[in-house]
């Protein structure tokens, strides 16, 4: 029977029903399917290291010959319950990322099937199921791809699923063949952004299905990622897009990323396509040993869905998601009691109402890390002595020192005594600014009110869910960080001692292969980010420009010149493009020196009016109650000769004649990082949006925004999150393969 959720309020006691098994509801192994009848290796046999030579074709497999009499509504009530546990009801409109594997056309067989029997509203038009869309993406990588991707399209469209195709324009070259498969992934999910935005879906189901958890948990543990990597990819997650939109006046959502077959065994979906008699494609490239995900692949493939193995394997990850699942509810309180960000784009930690001291080292790790990550917009994975580091400082009480850590600057907070802390973006970031321009014309229009809408349902009804089933630090293990998780889960008979070596031995010898690798990249990364700091960062006027990830600006003149003289500060102004860079101390003795201009001698005189002394004093006034740190990280412009035009968030203009705009609007938003990337399992992603409204506080105008309010109940925002501008970016990569 399928699960069917109300309205406004859902009862707790059909949510309950949807609860976890004692191995979590996420990993349950899949007891339907029979063996499988792929042809299986060895058990122990590996796969050679050198890479094999790619097969150019592609099998397609008649699998409707081979009908069975199994039923097909065992599979249909889990899928129909994961939906409902992602908030999403049959009437949602719903997109479905689609390569022709058997993984993703057990995918359409099921949302096909789920939007006609769940909603009236979901007849059929023009041949074709209302509210449900196919991408197929053609990464025109090899010659029949083009083809392949028309068939698929086919056979999608003739179950009554709307299908596109998407072609991939590589307009910097053909990926190299290391990092093929990563970027055609980065690639394929800008797309499906895209095209979701443009058709109005908010929501992306993808086919990701227990075996892809088994084989990222065995990658990321051969990276020696924590317990938080080793929970594999989240059941929902939220996309942002590499634009930015203008328009939006309330809309913080991105796309919602939803895998729904997360409990499904590759075993699961091809039995789903012979029971329905559709055909599927095999990709050829899943055969090369080049790629670390192929060769655990091929590894796994000796042991089947119902293997002790298996069981043991996905029981493992499943403890793991539901410590994730604990502490990254954990760091969602720690940010909604102890967190303010100010509209300046630096953040201030209240360290008596964070209670460091009681918090486990794991989830204050999470809580430093989603904060640092947010101000810097620098998202890399926090580790090791950086995280110690990060630690020790906020466990200091009261704060004296001053620390630089993740592309962010921290010190006692002006006038605190060292009960906050001030964490601003470092003005010294390895890395050099750049901004990024996008046409404010050309994207003014794009329809996205009704993907927002849509989704503050979806979201609701899926933070519900959340909160009934979010485990107690009682029922949680591996929160030791100083332990191995393979070696205490062993000691906790999660795994047995078999499956502790198998592992153990796929774990060895990819790190071999991982660490052989590792300096030749570095070598070629750090050659490119050198070539890199060359670069200058022009804005042209009437463009908008996203400086550091974290500042939208947008400028012009006014029309009121005549032959490049201004007709209000009399100055010339031939400047077609302005220079965006941090602020320097320099700047702020320029401003004094403005304020003050105009007596005999001076040789600022002739730059200087009074609109400009006034301007510049109100901002020396403004940057007063600024911490100097966080001075430093803020936008300016420039001309070519260096001159001070405009601290844009400050409203100081050198010209009257110069209209200026800038909002502190980071890519992503606070609690969607990204490691993630781009990450993140449900809770923290639904707790994300009133998390990043309360914590964008600042106070009322001409007070300092350093201690906006001191009730946390009734805080008083400045601005609304995402006020007139909405920032998305594609952020679903983790520090390993998902």
């Amino acid at each position: 029977m399928m699960i069917q959720l109300g309205k406004a309020e859902v009862e707790s006691s059909k949510l309950k029903s949807m609860a976890p098994t004692s191995t979590g509801f996420v990993h349950s192994i899949p007891k339907l399917a029979s063996v499988s009848r792929l042809k299986l290796r060895p058990a122990f046999q590996r796969p050679v290291s050198c890479p094999t030579p790619l097969v150019t074709v592609r099998f397609l497999c008649n699998c409707g010959l081979q009908e069975r009499a199994l039923d097909m509504s065992a599979y249909k009530e889990r899928f129909s319950k994961r939906m409902a546990m992602a908030g999403l009801k049959p009437h949602n409109r719903i997109a479905l990322g689609v390569s022709g594997g058997p993984d993703s056309m057990g995918l359409c067989v099921l949302a096909a099937d789920w939007k006609k029997t769940g909603s009236d509203s979901a007849a059929k038009t023009d041949g074709f199921i209302h509210g449900i869309l196919a991408i197929v993406v053609d990464h025109g990588l090899r010659t029949e791809s083009g083809e392949e991707a028309k068939t698929v399209q086919k056979r999608v469209s003739n179950m009554g699923i709307r299908c596109e195709i998407a072609c991939c324009e590589w307009t910097h070259g053909r990926p190299k063949q290391g990092h093929l498969q990563e970027e055609a992934r980065e690639m394929r999910y800008r797309i499906f952004q895209r095209i979701c935005i443009q058709k109005q879906f908010g929501v992306l189901l993808v086919a990701h299905h227990s075996g892809d958890q088994a084989e990222l948990f065995l990658i990321r543990l051969s990276r020696n990622s924590s317990v938080l990597g080793l929970a594999g990819m989240a059941f929902t997650s939220e996309l942002f897009s590499r634009y930015t939109h203008s328009h939006v006046e309330d809309s913080d959502h991105g796309i919602l990323l939803v895998r729904p077959l997360l409990d499904f065994s590759k075993e699961d979906l091809y039995e789903i396509c012979r029971i329905d008699k559709q055909k599927w494609v095999e990709d050829p490239s899943n055969r090369s040993s080049l790629y670390a995900r192929n060769r655990i692949r091929m590894s796994l493939q000796s042991f089947p869905s119902t293997s002790t193995f298996m069981s043991e394997l996905l029981a493992l990850i499943s403890t793991c998601r539901r410590t994730r699942s604990y502490v990254e509810k954990t760091c969602s309180d720690l940010i909604t009691r102890s967190l303010t960000v100010t509209d300046l784009g630096y953040a201030i930690i209240d360290l008596p109402a964070l209670e460091a001291s009681s918090v486990d080292d794991i989830s204050l790790v999470k809580f430093l890390a989603v904060v640092v990550q947010f101000i810097s917009q620098r998202h890399r994975p926090v580790r090791g002595s950086t995280s110690k580091l990060l630690l020790e400082y906020v466990r200091t009480f009261p704060c004296k020192t001053s620390l630089t850590a993740a592309g962010c600057y921290l010190s006692p907070a002006p006038g605190s005594k060292g009960t906050k802390v001030l964490v601003c973006c470092s003005a010294n970031l390895p890395m050099p600014s750049k901004v990024e321009l996008h046409s404010l014309r050309a994207r003014v229009e794009e329809p996205n009110h009704l993907i927002s809408e849509e989704l503050e349902g979806v979201v609701n009804l899926a933070r519900l869910y959340s909160d009934l089933h979010c485990p107690k630090a009682s029922d949680v293990q591996f929160l030791d960080s100083s332990s191995s998780v393979l070696c205490e889960a062993k000691r906790l008979n999660i795994i047995g001692e078999s499956t502790y070596k198998i592992i153990l031995s796929i774990q060895e010898e990819e790190m071999k292969l991982f660490n052989s690798d590792r300096d030749s990249h570095h070598e070629l990364k750090k050659s490119a980010e050198s070539v890199g700091t060359s670069q200058t960062d022009l804005l042209q006027p009437g463009m908008m420009g996203n400086f550091m990830n974290r500042f939208l600006i947008w400028w012009r003149w006014a029309d009121k010149f005549d032959n490049g003289n201004c007709a209000l500060c009399h100055t010339q102004h031939n400047m077609v493009a302005a220079e965006v860079r941090l602020m320097k101390e320099s700047d702020w003795l320029y401003l004094s020196r403005l304020s003050k201009c105009g007596s005999s001698g001076d040789s600022l005189a002739e730059y200087c009016s009074d609109h400009v002394r006034l301007s510049a004093g109100q901002s020396r006034g403004l940057l007063k109650h600024i911490p100097a740190p966080a001075r430093r990280s803020l936008p300016v412009l420039v001309d070519s000769s260096g001159l001070l035009l405009s601290i844009p968030i400050l409203n100081f203009k050198h010209c009257p004649g110069l209209e200026v705009l800038c909002k502190f609007r980071p890519r992503v938003p606070l609690g969607e990082h990204r490691a993630i990337s781009l990450d993140g399992n449900i809770s923290m992603l639904l707790h994300s949006k009133s998390l990043r409204k309360a914590s964008m506080r600042c106070g009322e105008a001409g007070a300092n925004p350093l201690y906006p309010t001191e009730k946390k109940n009734e805080c008083v925002p400045n601005q609304k999150t995402n006020g007139g501008f909405k920032n998305e970016k594609v952020s679903i990569r983790p520090h390993g393969e998902d």
